[in-house]
């Protein structure tokens, strides 16, 4: 007799946390697995309109990786609505002489009809960009520090 297994469909989350956690410059066409072709992307620094000018943003952003990995640690869903907090390692070559560096941050997502509609990124820009810049960086890091005080 052969046993059988209930395979249990993934949840569009589960779908989500799957391909950012594997995703890389060889492999950026999984992406048009989960963002629909109305997606609007938002981060500090772009809003994004449309998967074929999100898919151009990926190419370009990972034609400068040296290294590119997300880590989610938790995410809370409601409804179409998820909350992500992630770890991003990341070596870009025009940042820190392409030294490896961590950010943390959250993301939103709307979800319709299993893609991901919406897609809002929360991080610290300064994290990863003001502060690898020599003087910018030196103040910012020294600003920061005395508001911890």
């Amino acid at each position: 007799m052969i046993d059988t297994v209930a395979v249990s469909e993934q949840s569009p989350i589960e779908k989500f946390v799957e391909v950012y956690q594997a995703v890389g410059k060889d492999n950026l066409e999984t992406l048009g697995s989960i963002y629909s072709e109305d997606i609007l992307f938002e981060d500090p620094a772009h809003r994004i309109e449309g998967y074929d000018n999100l898919a151009r943003y990926f190419g370009n952003l990972y034609e400068n990786m040296l290294e590119c990995r997300f880590d989610v640690h938790t995410y809370a869903v409601n409804g179409d609505v998820a909350f992500l907090n992630w770890t991003m390692t990341f070596a870009h070559q025009k940042l820190s002489n392409g030294a490896t560096r961590k950010m943390e941050g959250s993301t939103m997502l709307t979800f319709r009809n299993g893609m991901v509609v919406r897609h809002k990124d929360y991080f610290d820009l300064g994290c990863m960009i003001y502060e690898t810049v020599p003087v910018m960086g030196s103040v910012i890091r020294y600003i920061k520090k005395r508001m911890a005080e």
